[in-house]
């Protein structure tokens, strides 16, 4: 992997809080050099959109300060309806041709606008060049509402940094794993980071993004539902879902509340699986990478393993990434982990590259 001379740092802006991650080389890998979370107030972020700018920059920068973070240029990430993520194929072209004519090719395939957009993307497979040989070739389609670039790059500034990358959460998720884990041949993955207020799947196979979906529904609804069914408060619901007991309500009182919503996360999961394979032809996934703090409720990973009976593995951002986390005032290195791989994956990225 290249590294750039002046490192970014990446930053994972979240439904419920913000999370930085500042990386050096550190022999054939990487070493955390820069770490810290900051909660943001309920409702500040919904559904991936901002709704107050200000408590979300002045949470920013007050994990930058806290942190002693120093470097100014960040790399954050976007993930929802307003991305549009699609592999497509196309003639076989130039590279001169294919920047000429994606925005056409786009436009049918993209819902929004096509003025109203960015795009970018990536070629996966068949030659390019006019005398080519095949059908076509592989193109990794992206495209992000200029609107919701602007408000996430609007708030870094505002926070008195500067965004130089705004990436893809699924593409961020595997790219942390590329640097922590062997890509095995013919494998396919299923990388699962269940958020907050959303769960990002991106299905891979070596370094090939096959597929991506992101399900608007995370964390939140574990604690909405105890707040209901329980009648206890939000924080009281929040510290309930972690498994600490209140007022006089504990695990037990929880776990057939937190089962019926995990059922409902793995009919989307399930739903999404079914698109992949109905698009790909492909009938199998042989392993499913959890990440998310969701991903971390009691019961959700051993029912994701019976529902799909696939091996389930709890994503390690740190597993060839050094991380001292008593140096980062982390006690619960476990709860970090499953986390940070978002923000580990954007600190990997570097301008220039694809």
């Amino acid at each position: 992997m290249f590294w750039r001379s002046r490192p970014l740092v990446g930053l994972d802006i979240g439904s419920s809080a913000v999370k930085a991650v500042e990386l050096r080389p550190s022999g054939k890998s990487f070493k955390v050099v820069g770490f810290g979370t900051q909660p943001l107030p309920a409702d500040s972020i919904v559904d991936g959109a901002i709704i107050d700018g200000a408590a979300v920059a002045d949470a920013i920068r007050r994990l930058f300060e806290e942190r002693g973070l120093k470097t100014k240029e960040v790399v954050a990430s976007l993930s929802g309806t307003a991305v549009i993520v699609k592999k497509i194929t196309l003639p076989p072209m130039s590279e001169a041709e294919l920047a000429e004519s994606i925005s056409w090719e786009a436009e049918q395939y993209v819902p929004f606008d096509i003025q109203d957009v960015n795009l970018d993307y990536q070629v996966l497979s068949g030659a390019q060049g006019a005398q080519a040989a095949g059908p076509g070739m592989d193109v990794l389609l992206v495209a992000a509402k200029k609107e919701k670039i602007a408000d996430y790059t609007g708030v870094i500034r505002q926070a008195g940094r500067t965004p130089v990358i705004v990436d893809v959460d699924a593409f961020a998720l595997q790219n942390c794993y590329e640097a922590n884990y062997d890509l095995e041949p013919g494998a396919i993955i299923a990388l699962v980071n269940a958020g907050a207020s959303a769960t990002n799947v991106n299905v891979i196979a070596g370094q090939q993004s096959l597929f991506t979906r992101d399900i608007s529904i995370g964390g939140n609804a574990f604690t909405e539902a105890l707040q209901k069914e329980l009648h206890i408060s939000h924080e009281d619901a929040e510290r309930l879902k972690q498994g600490t007991a209140v007022d006089g309500l504990d695990l037990e009182h929880a776990r057939p509340v937190l089962r019926a919503v995990t059922d409902n996360v793995l009919l989307e999961i399930q739903k999404t699986f079914d698109f992949f394979r109905g698009t790909t032809g492909t009938d199998r996934i042989d392993r499913i990478v959890v990440s998310g703090g969701a991903s971390r409720v009691d019961g959700f990973a051993d029912m994701l393993g019976d529902r799909f009976e696939s091996q389930i593995e709890h994503f390690d951002p740190f597993r060839r990434i050094a991380f001292d986390a008593a140096k980062f005032g982390v006690q619960a290195p476990d709860d970090v982990a499953a986390t940070a791989a978002v923000a580990v994956g954007l600190a990997l990225r570097r301008v220039g590259d694809r």
